[in-house]
């Protein structure tokens, strides 16, 4: 495939789904980052819980791994929506743009490697101030609620007019 690509010439290109769709919304990041304060919150009650030893240790396994993917998955669509969507006139308007994304990615590595709770919600705090900038920067009025689920934080949300 190499050879045929050098040969015509063909320039490869990236984008997000391989499509440059535009479709940009930071609410998976958020629910992501909401699942992994459930995950530390349930792996406590797991510990805490009275069933047989090896269903606990099963069930903790899986509650670390659910976490660690949801703090990867919303790491993942803060870098999409960084990389893609922010422009040099938004970070002209949002200066700390920057050093909120890092903040972010640190916050979601360090929610992967721990089981600290307070971490968690700092990382769904750090999101929510992401999903802010973003939608000011798409026009639209946001709306900050409690989410309708465990652990029943509160969320960023564009607010819809209906």
């Amino acid at each position: 495939m190499k050879f045929v690509e050098k040969m015509f010439n063909i320039e490869t290109v990236d984008a997000h789904c391989d499509i440059p769709c535009g479709i940009y919304d930071p609410i998976t990041a958020q629910i992501a980052a909401l699942t992994t304060v459930r995950m530390i919150d349930q792996m406590k009650e797991t510990l805490d819980g009275d069933a047989d030893e090896m269903a606990k240790k099963n069930k903790f396994a899986r509650l670390v791994a659910v976490k660690e993917e949801h703090a990867e998955k919303a790491k993942h669509e803060i870098r999409i929506i960084w990389g893609d969507f922010i422009k040099p006139e938004h970070i002209e308007k949002y200066p700390n743009i920057h050093e909120l994304t890092h903040t972010i990615m640190m916050l979601g590595s360090k929610v992967r490697q721990g089981v600290n709770r307070e971490d968690a919600v700092e990382f769904v705090e750090k999101i929510n101030e992401f999903a802010k900038i973003f939608w000011e920067i798409k026009g639209e009025e946001v709306i900050e609620k409690e989410a309708p689920y465990a652990p029943n934080l509160k969320l960023v949300y564009r607010k819809f007019n209906v």
